[in-house]
Order: C-alpha cells, then sequence, then structure tokens
C-alpha cells in the first residue's frame, strides 16, 4: 500500500494513470468517469451544497463541484495532492489528515449534504470502514448522503472472481467494499454497480 510520501510521488501522473486503466475498461479503473459523473449529477441537483471529500486527490471530482458553486471541503494525507488542488480551489477548506483515524479536527465542526469518497476508502480495512462510516453518518445533514465510488461489488462471490480474473494486477493490499457484507451493518445501504469492478455505495441517516 503507499503511504503518503508514495501518493506525493504519484500524484502530478495520478489522472494519466486513472484515464488509462479507464479507457481500457480494466481493473482497477474500469467505470472511472461514468462514476464520477453519476456522483456530480447526484450532488449538483441540489442548490450549493456543502460537501465534503474523502482523499480527494488532484480534486478530479471536486474541483467541477466547486466551479458548480459547491462549498468544498476535503481531507486528504498527500501534501502534494493538497497542493495541486489548492491550485484549482483556492477558496475549498482542505486539510491534511489520515482517515484511517478519523477525521481532521476542523471537519469533525461541520455538518455535509454531501460526503464523498471515490477510490479512497478501500485504503480502509472493513472493520475500519465500518467505524469511519459510522463517524461520517454523524456529520451529514437531516437529508444528507454518503455517496461511494470505488473499486466495489455486491457479493464476496463477484470480489473473488474478479480477483482470480485480474491475476498480478490484482491489489491485495486494498480492501475493496462488497455490499452485502456492509449492508448486515448499515442495513439501509444501496449498491449500483457499474461495472464488472466497481460500482457506486449510497448511505443515509
Amino acid at each position: 500500500m503507499l503511504d503518503h510520501h508514495g501518493f506525493d510521488l504519484w500524484a502530478d501522473g495520478y489522472d494519466k494513470s486513472v484515464g488509462v486503466s479507464d479507457e481500457d475498461n480494466t481493473y482497477p479503473f474500469a467505470g472511472y468517469k461514468e462514476i464520477l459523473g453519476c456522483i456530480y449529477k447526484a450532488i449538483t441537483e441540489k442548490p450549493n451544497p456543502a460537501v465534503l471529500d474523502i482523499g480527494f486527490g488532484t480534486g478530479t471530482l471536486t474541483a467541477k463541484l466547486y466551479e458548480n458553486g459547491c462549498e468544498i471541503y476535503g481531507q486528504d494525507f498527500s501534501s502534494r495532492m493538497i497542493e495541486l488542488a489548492s491550485a484549482k480551489m483556492p477558496d475549498a477548506h482542505l486539510y491534511k489528515g489520515d482517515f484511517s483515524q478519523g477525521l481532521a479536527e476542523p471537519l469533525k465542526r461541520q455538518f455535509y449534504d454531501f460526503i464523498v469518497a471515490t477510490y479512497s476508502i478501500h485504503h480502509l480495512r472493513d472493520d475500519q470502514k465500518i467505524v469511519f462510516l459510522r463517524e461520517l453518518l454523524d456529520h451529514l445533514k437531516d437529508d444528507g448522503k454518503i455517496l461511494i465510488g470505488d473499486v466495489a461489488f455486491g457479493t464476496r462471490e463477484e470480489l473473488n472472481q474478479c480477483k482470480e480474473e485480474s491475476e498480478v494486477e490484482w491489489d491485495d493490499d486494498e480492501f475493496y467494499c462488497v455490499a452485502d457484507e456492509l449492508r448486515a451493518v448499515f442495513p439501509n445501504l444501496v449498491f449500483q454497480k457499474k461495472t464488472f469492478c466497481s460500482g457506486i455505495l449510497m448511505l443515509s441517516r
């Protein structure tokens, strides 16, 4: 697994790396643009929402939301990612922090219309995901939603099939969401499958 130094080094080429995988419809970023587009559409249907982006990277999604009038908050553990995103969103509220340890302190003081995590939450083990998602739910406004776009599967069997087919490309240091298993803890979780290896998970209070 990359630490924050690894992501600092990867930051400048990140968008290109993702694009190649998406265009080739290969694991892990098959469906990336479609997923971001769906999340963007869901958020922009609400006027001027407050949006928290967990692991915002170079700001691919949040910069578009920022341009559309959203109030942007974010947390990432890469200084270089924050630098690149800040250049696109000078008035956004961006903080450095390892979300395996929870939210950065300034972000705990706010409530959000949407909390998004695109291709970031897979860095948390399954038990850590549950703890963190519970924390995020506590920071939603009454009609707020958590939107997770990521490598994700409906069942453990689907995950294992993708792992077998991906062979050497599979990253054993990442922990992908399995909707059926998360639904045992969060009964109202909704999963929209987008490709053989990706989808959108939605949670509300």
